[in-house]
Order: structure tokens, then sequence, then C-alpha cells
């Protein structure tokens, strides 16, 4: 019996042979993404920074992290109920999940090709011999497994892996952005209807005094102290003020059908809490951090970094693709034809690499490098935006706390205007149209406090927001926390 080729090479050769595959299996063309450096920036808006901080009834603690749940730093009850039902029922968190399962099934497809495919095929058939001494028709099969193993020398597979688990992480921040959405829709339009019941109490209020006002006005025309302008006057201001009313009720029931999408039920299916104002307390330390941890901080910044991973990995696998690509094969079969029978066994390596393909790879390599640019241009620009969000809002909350003084000043005017109106009616020294009329301004002094304490509440929010929220990393701490309600 022949001894086959391969053992008849020297072990020295078939040792360096091993180790040439090896050191070729090891090998990943392409980039090995890395992080972009954070920012070097040290503030958002130095003016607002510097106000908010010296501020004493809401000032940010610059350089801290917003810790836990958020929205908890209102102190509501009613609000963390229906930010806890909302993130167990909305949907569109739903669709998140499904999301990224999916994906992750895509990372387990991928990472199916580094290891060796194995196959099971048969055959069976009739067929005739001609050239034979004899011919004749005879009976065949053939049956067995089947191996395959892509060797993967320049790591186009790993990369392609790679770049599947790429795009899992993406589908992870993209459901982090949508539960900071979720929950900051949520406070938003709860302290939407919260405002909309405070102002429309308030315009209740100012109706009532209009139609007093237009009684006193009309007996005094009967009487012939008044003229028939002041009548039609007091006639147009209950009219005027009668069309604040349906505008705020339109507020207040919109944001209670939003509050019901949000939860994932209809309308008509679940109704929110009535919301009052009394419900929230404005928060007086607001955590903000470094513009250097932006980037860990805010889901589209993560968003952005994962998609630049994504490119950095194509450019990767579209750099293995213009190198050679080594494939192991084996089979063993049973097989038979006419009378004769053996088994079969056969063992080949196959090389196959581009010679002239008229450019395209190098192309799609080139597309593959200005893509990865485009997604790092995107990414920057992200992290930028970011930084002008919170400066908008930080700047917005300190014009919050400048109108809202000069709106309780104005308030507290009204105030003393009534009273001081009042004590002059019983004493007789002026009349009751003039207690009304400070009355009705002072209504009018609530609705304007109300809608600034409305936007200081807002803006919290939206700051909130623009910090992240803590809500990086939000899909994979509820994935532990329901593997620790129901474990196996």
């Amino acid at each position: 019996m022949k001894s086959s080729h391969l053992f008849q090479t020297p072990f020295p050769a078939k040792l360096s042979a091993l180790s040439v595959f090896v050191f070729l299996a090891a090998c990943t063309v392409g980039p090995d993404f890395k992080s972009p450096d954070d920012s070097t920036s040290q503030h958002y808006d130095q003016q607002a920074e510097q106000r908010l901080g010296q501020s004493g009834e809401q000032h940010i603690q610059f350089g801290k992290h917003i810790t836990g749940q958020w929205w908890s730093a209102f102190r509501s009850p009613k609000l963390d109920q229906v930010v806890r039902r909302a993130i167990d029922g909305n949907l569109e968190l739903v669709a998140a999940d499904a999301t990224i399962r999916q994906a992750s099934s895509s990372v387990a497809a991928a990472e199916g090709a580094l290891y060796p495919q194995v196959d099971f095929g048969a055959a069976a058939g009739r067929q005739r011999t001609h050239n034979a001494k004899d011919p004749a028709i005879n009976n065949f099969y053939a049956i067995g497994p089947r191996v395959g193993f892509d060797l993967d020398v320049f790591g186009g597979n790993k990369r392609q892996v790679e770049e599947q688990q790429a795009f899992t992480d993406l589908q992870k921040r993209r459901y982090d952005a949508a539960y900071l959405k979720l929950t900051s829709d949520v406070a938003s339009q709860a302290l939407l209807v919260a405002s909309a019941n405070a102002q429309i109490q308030a315009v209740d209020k100012l109706l009532a005094n209009d139609s007093k006002n237009l009684e006193l006005v009309r007996a005094a025309h009967i009487n012939g102290t008044t003229t028939q302008i002041d009548v039609s006057l007091a006639e147009t201001r209950l009219a005027q003020d009668r069309t604040l009313l349906p505008p705020l009720a339109q507020q207040r029931d919109a944001a209670s059908h939003a509050l019901s999408i949000l939860t994932g039920k209809g309308p008509a299916d679940w109704i929110p809490p009535p919301f009052d104002l009394a419900d929230f307390t404005l928060p007086a330390n607001v955590p903000v951090s470094l513009p250097s941890e932006m980037a860990h901080s805010r889901p589209d910044v993560q968003q952005a970094e994962a998609e630049l991973h994504i490119a950095s990995a194509a450019v990767g696998v579209a750099t293995a693709n213009l190198y050679p690509k080594v494939t192991l094969s084996a089979s063993l079969l049973q097989a038979a034809s006419g009378n004769g029978g053996a088994a079969l066994w056969g063992f080949a390596a196959g090389i196959t690499g581009p010679i002239f393909n008229g450019g395209t790879l190098k192309a799609e390599r080139q597309a593959a490098v200005e893509g990865y640019n485009a997604t790092l241009a995107g990414y920057q620009q992200t992290v930028i935006s970011s930084f002008g969000q919170v400066a908008d809002t930080l700047q917005a909350i300190n014009h919050d706390a400048e109108e809202f003084r000069a709106q309780e000043d104005a308030l507290r005017a009204a105030e003393t205007s009534s009273r001081l109106n009042q004590q002059a009616y019983a004493q007789g020294e002026n009349s009751i149209l003039q207690v009304l009329e400070a009355e009705r301004a002072y209504q009018q002094a609530l609705l304007g406090y109300i809608r600034v304490k409305t936007s200081r509440y807002l803006d919290t929010v939206q700051l909130f927001v623009a910090l992240g929220g803590n809500s990086v990393g939000v899909f994979d701490q509820q994935v532990a926390s329901r593997e620790t309600r129901n474990p196996l």
C-alpha cells in the first residue's frame, strides 16, 4: 500500500505549513474600531452656568451625574405611576425590544460562518454505461456527510460578525432613546394637563367676575349712571375672556389622550389621573454632567457611535474582499453502483482570490472608507448639537427664573390692589366695579403666573432629557431585571 502524499511530507514542513495557516487565521484586516476621543469642551454656556450655579431657588450642580429615575425629582406619585405604566405598556418600546432580538439573531447567524459547515447529502439514480465491454444499466446511490470550513484568513467573516454586533448595539441605543423620549413625553403631557386645569380654574373665576361686572354695569345703565358704551365694553370683555376656555380645554384633552396612547391604550380605554400643578415640586438641585462626559450620557450620541462602529466594520469587510479566501472541505460517502459498493472519502483545500474585476473591489473599499468619514462627521455633529441643546435649555431655565420673578411681582401687586380695593369698598370709598376690575387684573396676572410656572417645569424636563436622563444602558438593565424576576 502506498502512503499518501501528506504522510510523505517531512514533519518540519508540515509544522511550518500549519504555523502559516494559524498565523493567517489570526490576521484580521481593516481598522480595529476605537471610540472617538471625548470632547475637550469644559462648558456649555458659562453665563448660564454661573447664574444657575449661584441661584438660590433652582440651581445646577455642575459636574454631577443624573442618578436613578430622573422624573422622581418632581416628587409626584401620580407621575411615577403613569411613567411606570407607560414603560410597561408602550408599544414603541415593545417594537424596539423585538427589533433588538431580531438583530441579536442576525449576530448568531453571522457567527455561524466562523465554524465548520456540516451538510448531509444523498443521491440515487439509474445509469447506463456505454463504453464498457458489455454495456449495462445499473442502479447507483451515494449517501454521507460533507464538511466545509472557511479559514477566514483575512477576517472578513469576523468583520461581518463585528458589523452585526455593532448593529445590535445601535438597536439597543435606539431603545434607550425611545425610553428617554417616552418618559419625557409622559412628564411633559402630565404637566400640560396640570397647567391647563390650573388655567381653566383661573379663567372660570375671571368669567365669573366678568359676569358680575356686566350685571352691575347693566343695572347702572338702567339707573342712568353709566352709558351704553360701558355696557358694550363689559360685554366685550366677557366675550373675549370666554375665548380663553376652548383652547385650554383642548390642551387638557389632547394631553390626556396623549398620556393614554403613551401607555399603550386608547383614550376611551384608560384615563390618566387628573394632574394638578400642586402635584409637582420644582427640583431645587439639578445635576449637570460635564461636556467631556456627554458621549457616554446621551442615547443619540451612543447611537452615532454605534453607527460609526458599523461603518468601521464595513471597511474591514471590504478590505478582506481584496484578499484570497482559503477553504477546506471533506466528505465521507457510502456509494454503490451495480453490484459493487465502497466507502469513499475526500479532503480538499481551495484558494480563490481576485485578479481582475474592473476595480470594483477597490472602489467598494474606498466607498466604505468615505462612508466611515461621513459617519464620523455625523457623530461629531451629534456631539456638538447635544452641547447646543444643553446650553439652550440652561439659558431657558435662567430666563424662566427671571420671568417668574417678574410674574410673581405682578401677581403680588395685583393681589395687593385687589385687597386694597376690597377694603376701600367696605369703607365706602370706591365702587364695586373697581373691586371687580381689580379682581379681574389679579386673575389675568394669575394666568401669566401659571404659564411661566409651567414653562419652568417643562424646561427642567428638557434639561434632564438634554443630559441623557440616565437612560444609556436601560435596555440591558431591564433585561437583567426580567431575568431576576423570572429565572429559568
